[in-house]
């Protein structure tokens, strides 16, 4: 998903406003996260019902799917930790200027955006599989 954002796009913007969106997104990826952990206790009450063939497909696709946006999330909350760790830098270097690139946060805002999405069609898909089989 990075460079998604041409890298002569340069601006600046308040670290601490970066900061703050910063810390929403590592709230936000703890909630996701916390989320497919209860789709996954819903997952093993359906599979623990129901072993027909279809819904054992549907259940394997599920926790595929929730191994690999648990690593996503691994993933973002690393990238953003390390931006963080960056913006700090920055703040205690920059003598009264509080101003930073965008291009890393841009291309980082993008990534978080697809996640989002991507989490937001998974959630509506387990739905309609928990409506079918629970």
């Amino acid at each position: 998903m990075r460079n998604l954002v041409k890298r002569n796009f340069m601006t600046s913007a308040s670290i601490s406003h970066l900061t703050n969106e910063h810390i929403d997104w590592l709230r936000a990826l703890d909630f996701y996260d916390k989320e497919i952990g209860f789709m996954q206790t819903r997952l093993a009450e359906i599979a623990s019902k129901n072993d027909g063939e279809e819904v054992m497909k549907g259940v394997e696709h599920f926790q595929n799917q929730f191994i690999i946006q648990k690593n996503n999330i691994d993933e973002l909350q690393h990238d953003i930790k390390i931006n963080l760790q960056q913006l700090s830098h920055e703040a205690t270097n920059a003598i009264g200027y509080e101003i930073f690139s965008l291009y890393e946060h841009e291309s980082m805002r993008e990534d978080f955006m697809g996640f989002e999405k991507i989490m937001l069609d998974l959630r509506h898909e387990f739905n309609h599989f928990l409506s079918k089989w629970m």
